[in-house]
C-alpha cells in the first residue's frame, strides 16, 4: 500500500517541476513563490518535526535545533567554498551549478525520507499511513518545484534539471520500498530533518528570496511568497 500511494507523489512532484518550467516569462513570481514554499516547508513542516522526533536537549538547546542550525552554516559555507573554487578558474560573478546540483541532491534525499516516512505510517496503522500520504502528496508538488527552480536557477542545463527532477519524483517510491525492509530510527530522522531544514532556509533567504526580488521588487513577488507559505499552511493544516 504504501509503495502504491507513492506513486501519486511520484507524478505529483513532476506535476511541480512541469509548473516550475512552464512560467519562466514570469520568473521573478516563481522565485518568489518558491522561496515562500520552501520557508514554509522549513518552518511550518520539517522544523516542528524534527523538534518532535530529535528534541533531546544537548547542553540545553534541543538537538534538532543544534542540527538546524548546522545545516545553515554547512550550506553557507559549502557554497562560499564552491564560488572561491569558481573564482580561482576565472568564473567570477557567475552563479556556481554545483550549488544548485547540491541543492537538487538534497530535495531528492528530503523526498526519499518522505517515502520512508510513508511507509512507516502503514506499518504503525492504516490511519496513520493515510494522514502521512495526504501530507507527503500534497506537498511533493512544492519538492518538484524546489528541484527544479534551484537546479536551473544556477545555471544548470534543462537536461540536468529535469533528471534531478525524475531523481526526487522517484525518491518517496524508493524511499517507501525499503521500509519493507527496515524501519529508520525516529530520532534519526529527526536529526535529518532539523539538518536538512537549515540547508533549505539559508537557500531561501541568501538566494532565492534576493534573487525573486532583485531586478522586480514588485508587490506580486512579495504576495507570490506569502502565498507559497500560505499553501504550506494549507497542506500542513489538512494533513493534521
Amino acid at each position: 500500500m504504501a509503495v502504491f500511494v507513492a506513486l501519486g507523489a511520484f507524478l505529483m512532484t513532476l506535476a511541480g517541476g512541469w509548473v516550475a518550467q512552464r512560467v519562466t516569462d514570469r520568473r521573478h513570481l516563481v522565485l518568489g513563490f518558491a522561496g515562500g514554499l520552501m520557508l514554509g516547508v522549513v518552518g511550518l513542516d520539517l522544523l516542528p518535526e524534527a523538534m518532535e522526533a530529535a528534541g533531546t536537549p544537548v547542553f540545553g538547546v534541543p538537538s534538532a535545533l543544534l542540527l538546524f542550525v548546522g545545516g545553515f552554516l554547512v550550506a553557507h559555507l559549502v557554497e562560499g567554498l564552491l564560488a572561491v573554487r569558481q573564482v580561482a578558474h576565472g568564473a567570477s560573478g557567475e552563479r556556481v551549478p554545483q550549488v544548485g546540483l547540491t541543492a537538487a541532491a538534497a530535495m531528492v534525499g528530503h523526498s526519499l525520507m518522505d517515502g520512508i516516512a510513508l511507509g512507516a505510517a502503514f506499518q504503525v496503522s492504516g490511519a496513520m499511513g493515510v494522514a502521512v500520504a495526504l501530507a507527503v502528496i500534497s506537498h511533493d508538488f512544492a519538492d518538484g518545484f524546489n528541484t527544479y527552480t534551484l537546479t536551473s536557477l544556477y545555471g544548470n542545463a534543462r537536461r540536468k534539471a529535469l533528471l534531478m527532477l525524475f531523481a526526487a519524483a522517484l525518491a518517496p517510491v524508493v524511499g517507501a520500498a525499503t521500509t519493507l525492509l527496515f524501519t529508520l530510527p525516529e530520532e534519526l530522522l529527526g536529526g535529518y530533518l532539523g539538518f536538512f531544514g537549515g540547508a533549505l532556509l539559508y537557500l531561501a533567504a541568501a538566494e532565492i528570496l534576493p534573487e525573486a526580488h532583485h531586478t522586480h521588487p514588485a508587490r506580486s513577488t512579495l504576495l507570490c511568497t506569502i502565498g507559497g507559505v500560505g499553501f504550506i499552511w494549507l497542506v500542513v493544516g489538512i494533513a493534521k
